[in-house]
Protein backbone atom coordinates (compact mmCIF):
# COMPACT_ATOMS: atom_id res chain seq x y z
CA UNK A 1 0.00 0.00 0.00
CA UNK A 2 1.54 3.52 -1.14
CA UNK A 3 1.44 5.55 1.82
CA UNK A 4 -0.32 9.25 1.58
CA UNK A 5 2.01 11.87 1.09
CA UNK A 6 -0.45 14.17 3.94
CA UNK A 7 -1.00 12.67 7.25
CA UNK A 8 -4.78 13.36 8.28
CA UNK A 9 -6.22 16.70 8.51
CA UNK A 10 -8.86 18.16 9.96
CA UNK A 11 -10.58 21.52 8.58
CA UNK A 12 -13.93 23.61 8.52
CA UNK A 13 -16.47 24.22 5.96
CA UNK A 14 -16.26 28.29 5.27
CA UNK A 15 -18.94 28.34 2.29
CA UNK A 16 -21.20 25.85 0.59
CA UNK A 17 -22.22 26.22 -3.19
CA UNK A 18 -24.43 25.65 -5.35
CA UNK A 19 -24.79 26.05 -9.42
CA UNK A 20 -28.35 25.07 -10.82
CA UNK A 21 -27.27 26.16 -14.49
CA UNK A 22 -24.28 24.86 -15.46
CA UNK A 23 -21.76 27.51 -16.03
CA UNK A 24 -23.67 30.54 -14.26
CA UNK A 25 -24.31 31.94 -10.95
CA UNK A 26 -23.35 30.02 -7.86
CA UNK A 27 -25.56 30.27 -4.93
CA UNK A 28 -24.28 30.28 -1.14
CA UNK A 29 -25.92 27.88 0.72
CA UNK A 30 -25.98 28.07 4.85
CA UNK A 31 -26.60 23.92 4.80
CA UNK A 32 -27.50 21.05 2.76
CA UNK A 33 -28.46 17.26 3.11
CA UNK A 34 -26.37 15.35 1.20
CA UNK A 35 -27.73 12.28 -0.37
CA UNK A 36 -26.33 8.68 -0.25
CA UNK A 37 -24.77 8.10 -3.95
CA UNK A 38 -26.34 10.88 -4.87
CA UNK A 39 -25.04 14.44 -6.24
CA UNK A 40 -24.90 17.86 -4.43
CA UNK A 41 -28.27 19.20 -4.13
CA UNK A 42 -29.14 21.46 -6.79
CA UNK A 43 -25.58 21.69 -8.36
CA UNK A 44 -25.61 21.49 -12.35
CA UNK A 45 -29.08 20.40 -12.62
CA UNK A 46 -29.78 22.66 -15.84
CA UNK A 47 -27.16 23.28 -18.73
CA UNK A 48 -27.87 25.72 -21.73
CA UNK A 49 -27.22 24.05 -25.24
CA UNK A 50 -24.92 26.12 -27.41
CA UNK A 51 -26.71 24.28 -30.40
CA UNK A 52 -27.78 20.84 -30.04
CA UNK A 53 -25.51 18.82 -27.37
CA UNK A 54 -26.88 15.17 -27.79
CA UNK A 55 -28.22 15.27 -24.37
CA UNK A 56 -31.49 12.68 -23.93
CA UNK A 57 -32.89 12.66 -20.96
CA UNK A 58 -34.11 8.92 -21.63
CA UNK A 59 -30.71 7.70 -21.65
CA UNK A 60 -28.35 10.69 -20.17
CA UNK A 61 -24.57 10.23 -20.50
CA UNK A 62 -21.79 12.60 -19.42
CA UNK A 63 -21.05 15.04 -22.66
CA UNK A 64 -18.03 17.09 -23.28
CA UNK A 65 -18.61 20.93 -21.35
CA UNK A 66 -17.91 22.26 -24.58
CA UNK A 67 -21.58 21.31 -25.80
CA UNK A 68 -23.09 23.77 -23.44
CA UNK A 69 -22.45 28.01 -22.44
CA UNK A 70 -19.55 27.55 -20.51
CA UNK A 71 -17.23 29.91 -18.79
CA UNK A 72 -14.31 28.33 -20.34
CA UNK A 73 -15.70 29.00 -24.10
CA UNK A 74 -18.06 32.12 -23.37
CA UNK A 75 -16.67 34.53 -20.66
CA UNK A 76 -19.86 36.69 -21.06
CA UNK A 77 -21.75 33.19 -19.51
CA UNK A 78 -20.77 35.54 -16.41
CA UNK A 79 -22.35 38.84 -17.31
CA UNK A 80 -26.14 37.10 -16.48
CA UNK A 81 -27.10 36.67 -12.96
CA UNK A 82 -29.38 33.67 -12.30
CA UNK A 83 -31.71 32.29 -9.16
CA UNK A 84 -33.39 28.75 -9.10
CA UNK A 85 -36.31 29.07 -6.57
CA UNK A 86 -37.48 25.36 -5.89
CA UNK A 87 -40.82 26.54 -4.21
CA UNK A 88 -41.92 28.29 -7.50
CA UNK A 89 -39.87 26.47 -10.09
CA UNK A 90 -38.53 29.75 -11.56
CA UNK A 91 -35.46 31.08 -12.71
CA UNK A 92 -34.68 34.90 -12.00
CA UNK A 93 -32.00 36.22 -14.89
CA UNK A 94 -30.81 39.56 -15.06
CA UNK A 95 -28.12 41.34 -17.48
CA UNK A 96 -26.95 44.70 -16.54
CA UNK A 97 -27.04 45.81 -20.28
CA UNK A 98 -29.83 43.05 -21.21
CA UNK A 99 -32.96 43.67 -18.76
CA UNK A 100 -34.16 40.90 -16.18
CA UNK A 101 -36.53 37.45 -16.15
CA UNK A 102 -38.57 35.38 -14.43
CA UNK A 103 -39.15 32.00 -16.22
CA UNK A 104 -40.94 28.62 -15.47
CA UNK A 105 -38.34 25.73 -16.10
CA UNK A 106 -41.39 23.52 -16.85
CA UNK A 107 -42.79 26.28 -19.44
CA UNK A 108 -41.78 25.57 -22.66
CA UNK A 109 -42.58 28.85 -24.01
CA UNK A 110 -41.19 30.52 -20.92
CA UNK A 111 -37.57 28.77 -21.27
CA UNK A 112 -37.71 30.69 -24.71
CA UNK A 113 -37.41 34.16 -23.10
CA UNK A 114 -34.34 32.87 -20.96
CA UNK A 115 -33.00 31.96 -24.54
CA UNK A 116 -33.57 34.92 -25.96
CA UNK A 117 -31.98 37.17 -23.46
CA UNK A 118 -28.65 34.83 -23.36
CA UNK A 119 -28.88 34.96 -27.45
CA UNK A 120 -28.59 39.11 -26.96
CA UNK A 121 -26.17 39.40 -24.21
CA UNK A 122 -23.73 36.10 -25.53
CA UNK A 123 -24.47 37.46 -29.37
CA UNK A 124 -21.53 36.37 -31.89
CA UNK A 125 -19.83 34.58 -28.69
CA UNK A 126 -22.37 31.58 -29.43
CA UNK A 127 -23.29 29.61 -32.36
CA UNK A 128 -26.92 28.76 -31.40
CA UNK A 129 -29.37 27.84 -31.16
CA UNK A 130 -29.41 28.08 -26.80
CA UNK A 131 -32.18 25.90 -25.10
CA UNK A 132 -32.26 24.53 -21.81
CA UNK A 133 -31.86 21.19 -20.77
CA UNK A 134 -32.86 19.70 -17.29
CA UNK A 135 -31.47 16.43 -15.65
CA UNK A 136 -33.96 16.78 -12.96
CA UNK A 137 -35.01 13.65 -11.36
CA UNK A 138 -32.51 12.02 -13.36
CA UNK A 139 -29.01 10.44 -12.20
CA UNK A 140 -27.22 12.52 -13.70
CA UNK A 141 -25.53 16.09 -13.61
CA UNK A 142 -23.92 18.18 -16.09
CA UNK A 143 -20.83 17.75 -14.20
CA UNK A 144 -17.18 18.06 -15.87
CA UNK A 145 -15.95 14.98 -14.94
CA UNK A 146 -18.87 11.66 -14.55
CA UNK A 147 -17.44 11.10 -10.96
CA UNK A 148 -17.47 14.49 -9.82
CA UNK A 149 -20.52 14.26 -7.63
CA UNK A 150 -19.27 17.02 -4.99
CA UNK A 151 -16.67 19.14 -5.52
CA UNK A 152 -14.26 20.35 -2.97
CA UNK A 153 -11.62 23.37 -2.34
CA UNK A 154 -8.75 24.12 -0.02
CA UNK A 155 -8.50 27.81 0.66
CA UNK A 156 -5.17 27.21 1.65
CA UNK A 157 -4.15 26.31 -1.47
CA UNK A 158 -5.75 29.40 -3.33
CA UNK A 159 -3.87 31.52 -0.62
CA UNK A 160 -0.44 29.82 -1.70
CA UNK A 161 -1.28 30.30 -4.95
CA UNK A 162 -2.12 33.76 -4.88
CA UNK A 163 1.43 34.53 -2.87
CA UNK A 164 3.33 32.76 -5.23
CA UNK A 165 1.52 34.95 -8.37
CA UNK A 166 1.45 38.00 -6.55
CA UNK A 167 -2.19 39.12 -7.22
CA UNK A 168 -5.43 38.11 -5.17
CA UNK A 169 -7.48 35.45 -6.56
CA UNK A 170 -11.28 34.79 -6.36
CA UNK A 171 -12.28 31.64 -5.04
CA UNK A 172 -15.44 31.73 -6.78
CA UNK A 173 -13.10 31.11 -10.09
CA UNK A 174 -13.31 27.33 -9.17
CA UNK A 175 -16.50 26.51 -8.63
CA UNK A 176 -16.37 24.19 -6.35
CA UNK A 177 -19.33 23.38 -3.61
CA UNK A 178 -17.44 23.57 -0.80
CA UNK A 179 -14.79 25.49 0.85
CA UNK A 180 -12.32 23.99 3.46
CA UNK A 181 -10.30 26.22 6.36
CA UNK A 182 -7.74 24.61 8.03
CA UNK A 183 -5.92 22.03 5.34
CA UNK A 184 -2.58 22.18 5.01
CA UNK A 185 -1.82 23.81 1.40
CA UNK A 186 -2.44 20.86 -1.53
CA UNK A 187 -3.31 17.97 0.98
CA UNK A 188 -6.00 17.34 -1.67
CA UNK A 189 -3.39 16.40 -4.30
CA UNK A 190 -3.20 13.53 -2.17
CA UNK A 191 -7.18 12.39 -2.00
CA UNK A 192 -7.48 9.90 -4.60
CA UNK A 193 -9.40 7.46 -2.77
CA UNK A 194 -9.31 8.59 0.93
CA UNK A 195 -12.08 9.02 3.46
CA UNK A 196 -13.44 12.25 4.36
CA UNK A 197 -16.29 12.94 6.92
CA UNK A 198 -18.21 16.01 6.02
CA UNK A 199 -20.79 17.36 9.08
CA UNK A 200 -22.67 14.26 8.72
CA UNK A 201 -21.75 12.60 5.91
CA UNK A 202 -19.04 10.43 4.45
CA UNK A 203 -17.12 10.78 1.35
CA UNK A 204 -14.15 9.41 -0.67
CA UNK A 205 -11.79 11.32 -2.56
CA UNK A 206 -11.98 10.72 -6.91
CA UNK A 207 -9.18 12.81 -8.17
CA UNK A 208 -7.99 16.24 -8.11
CA UNK A 209 -9.64 18.92 -10.18
CA UNK A 210 -7.87 19.77 -13.30
CA UNK A 211 -8.38 23.57 -14.04
CA UNK A 212 -9.32 25.24 -17.16
CA UNK A 213 -9.73 28.16 -18.69
CA UNK A 214 -13.29 28.56 -16.99
CA UNK A 215 -11.20 29.91 -14.10
CA UNK A 216 -9.57 32.79 -15.95
CA UNK A 217 -13.04 34.47 -15.80
CA UNK A 218 -13.88 37.51 -13.34
CA UNK A 219 -16.91 36.15 -11.76
CA UNK A 220 -18.22 39.55 -11.40
CA UNK A 221 -16.81 41.82 -14.71
CA UNK A 222 -17.05 38.36 -16.64
CA UNK A 223 -13.64 39.74 -17.84
CA UNK A 224 -10.76 37.09 -18.95
CA UNK A 225 -8.41 38.95 -16.82
CA UNK A 226 -5.80 36.30 -15.72
CA UNK A 227 -4.85 33.58 -17.30
CA UNK A 228 -4.87 31.13 -14.55
CA UNK A 229 -4.19 27.40 -15.82
CA UNK A 230 -0.64 28.35 -16.98
CA UNK A 231 0.38 30.15 -14.00
CA UNK A 232 -0.65 26.97 -12.19
CA UNK A 233 1.12 24.80 -14.11
CA UNK A 234 4.43 27.31 -14.02
CA UNK A 235 4.62 27.37 -10.54
CA UNK A 236 4.01 23.69 -9.27
CA UNK A 237 3.95 21.90 -12.86
CA UNK A 238 0.37 20.76 -12.77
CA UNK A 239 -2.71 22.30 -13.77
CA UNK A 240 -5.45 21.20 -9.96
CA UNK A 241 -6.76 22.61 -7.70
CA UNK A 242 -9.60 20.94 -5.76
CA UNK A 243 -10.67 17.93 -5.15
CA UNK A 244 -13.77 15.58 -6.77
CA UNK A 245 -15.35 13.28 -4.40
CA UNK A 246 -18.40 10.70 -4.24
CA UNK A 247 -21.22 10.42 -1.41
CA UNK A 248 -20.45 7.41 0.36
CA UNK A 249 -23.03 7.86 2.84
CA UNK A 250 -25.85 11.00 3.08
CA UNK A 251 -25.51 13.57 5.67
CA UNK A 252 -26.01 16.83 7.24
CA UNK A 253 -23.81 19.71 6.31
CA UNK A 254 -23.45 23.19 7.92
CA UNK A 255 -21.26 25.89 7.02
CA UNK A 256 -19.08 26.01 10.73
CA UNK A 257 -19.12 21.67 10.59
CA UNK A 258 -15.72 19.93 10.42
CA UNK A 259 -13.92 18.31 7.75
CA UNK A 260 -11.67 15.02 8.04
CA UNK A 261 -9.42 13.75 5.70
CA UNK A 262 -7.84 9.94 6.75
Amino acid sequence: MVEPLFPSASGVVTALWRHPVKGFTPEPLDAVDLPTGGWFPGDRMFAVEDGPSGFDRAAPEHLPKQKFTVLMRTAEVAGVRTRWNEATRMIDAASDDHGSISFSVDDPRSRDYFSALLADVLGDAVVGPLRLVSAEGLDHRFMDHPLGRISLLNLASVRDFEARVGRPVDPRRFRANVWIEGWPAWIENDGTDRDLTLGGARLRGVKPIVRCAATHVDPDTAARDFDLVPALFEQYGHRWCGLYATLAAGGAVRVGDRVEMT
